[in-house]
């Protein structure tokens, strides 16, 4: 069956709600979300129920709008304040890491390939495309594991791989757009390979910060009345500014991140509307774009394949990722412990953003295509059965897990930030009524009310002489910190 006007919404609207009830599932059992959306797609495919999409030109485009908002949204929830102490780490390892797993693997590949039992024959520029393409990691996937199983991390981790899976992607864009830059015109000089790295990189960048500040001050200036129009406002500035770097030779992906991360250090007027629409638009482009990439891939042809990829994939998780990982913190010294090291290793998961990157070779009829296309492809899929089911057990086995630090509270109620006050809630125990049974006996810290008592189903206006019971839960508002 092909895509038509006529059943786009029918068949689109069917996937959509498979995928977020099987993906329910996966988050009870700890499997990762995109695994699952990936197999519905794959399900649904042509060599399953027999959906036809085959242009990867379309796919890519796809992709391409997902990667923006994905990536401004993972900025906006990256904080100056966490990332500043691993700043450093997190920087080389999305750069040189990247860099250093690409090489590695690509001269694995190379090797490989120089083998007479192997299927595959790729000349060395070709493989190092290859291990390009598959070289950053999807860290999104496991924060989503690490959260239904409700567990944190110790030691800064969290930040460092957050930080390190956001702006990991650009450095594997640039490896893949430079290295068919040099297939297709049989060859670049190195000051052409580094000139194109620099102006991609400082003008992303630049990009990236000017336009976050210009959207900063449109939030905050403009006086619109309909405040729903605020967070369309802002994902017009998310493709405004892809687009804008792209077209000045920039990387567009690092620029979305950079503009994300200055939109949510600073404050902006609807800050809860504003995320809350952006964290179900992330949610929804995710599922889009790894349906079309299941939808995309014909698992027949995985399956030509599937021994050399595995060979690839295996050497990616134990050899590859690992060397780089330690070679990248060696600096650091004891500032980073060995488990930690051991488990960044570990977390080397591969996501949507391979597959989608190795879309682009396609597009630009690089000889072998397919061929990476479909190992890439294989090699995801294997690194989120092996890793990414493990992450939780992993990180108990190296005894780097800590229980997951409770957010908000049970009220579902926030405050504007720009009211200084903290909201937080307190269940009543048996040693509290010791003490008191009433609000007036609760001696509560000088600047802290009670807002609303939850008793059962029941909300009751607290007053001083109001009796609480063993269970009931009290919703406090007090003043900020001022440290």
């Amino acid at each position: 069956m092909l895509f038509t006007a006529e059943n786009i919404l029918l068949i689109g609207s069917i996937l959509l709600f498979v995928s977020i009830i099987v993906g329910k599932t996966g988050y009870r059992f700890g499997v990762p979300a995109l695994l699952l959306f990936l197999v519905v797609g794959m399900i649904f495919g042509s060599d399953g129920l027999g959906l036809q999409f085959h242009n990867a030109k379309e796919a890519q485009f796809i992709g391409m709008v997902a990667l923006s908002v994905i990536l401004f949204s993972g900025g906006m929830d990256t904080k100056f304040t966490d990332i500043k102490p691993i700043l450093a780490p997190g920087v080389v390892l999305s750069t040189i890491g990247v860099l250093l797993t690409a090489l590695f693997t690509g001269l694995f590949i190379w090797w490989l390939s120089g083998m007479s039992w192997t299927n595959i024959h790729l000349p060395v520029i070709t493989s190092l495309l290859l291990a390009s393409t598959m070289s950053s990691t999807d860290s999104a996937s496991v924060f989503a594991i690490l959260r239904s199983q409700k567990m944190n991390l110790k030691h800064n981790l969290r930040p460092m791989l957050e930080l390190e899976s956001g702006s990991n992607d650009p450095m594997a864009y640039m490896l893949t757009i430079v290295l068919i830059q040099f297939i297709q015109s049989s060859g670049m000089g190195l000051p052409q390979i580094l000139g194109s790295f620099a102006i991609q990189f400082i003008v992303g960048a630049a990009a990236g910060y000017l336009l976050g500040k210009l959207a900063i001050v449109m939030l905050n200036r403009l006086n619109i009345d309909n405040q729903a129009l605020y967070p369309i406002l802002l994902l017009s500035f998310v493709f405004f500014t892809f687009s804008v770097t792209d077209l000045l030779r920039g990387n567009g992906y690092l620029a979305v991140y950079i503009a994300g991360m200055m939109v949510g250090n600073n404050k902006i007027m609807h800050r809860k509307d504003i995320y809350t629409f952006m964290d179900g638009l992330t949610w929804l482009f995710q599922i889009i774009m790894f349906l079309c990439l299941g939808l995309l891939v014909n698992p027949h042809e995985m399956l030509e394949v599937a021994a050399v990829a595995l060979l690839i994939g295996i050497f990616m998780i134990v050899i590859g990722r690992p060397l780089s990982v330690f070679l990248c913190l060696l600096p650091f010294g004891k500032k980073i412990t060995f488990r930690s090291r051991l488990f960044v290793s570990w977390v080397g998961l591969r996501g949507a953003v391979p597959i989608i990157f190795a879309t682009y070779p396609v597009v630009a009829g690089v000889p072998g295509a397919h061929v990476i296309f479909n190992i890439v492809f294989f090699i995801t899929i294997v690194s989120l059965v092996i890793q990414g089911t493990t992450v939780s057990w992993v990180a108990r086995l190296l005894g780097l897990s800590t229980p997951l630090e409770k957010i908000g509270n049970d009220f579902g109620v926030e405050l504007p930030e720009e009211i200084d006050s903290d909201l937080n809630d307190m269940t009543i125990t048996e040693e509290i009524l010791d003490r008191g049974d009433t609000l007036k006996d609760m001696n509560l810290p000088q600047g802290t009310l009670v807002m609303i008592v939850k008793r059962g189903d029941e909300y009751l206006i607290p007053n001083g002489t109001l009796k609480l019971h063993v269970g009931d839960k009290l919703l406090l508002i007090s003043e900020k910190s001022k440290e």
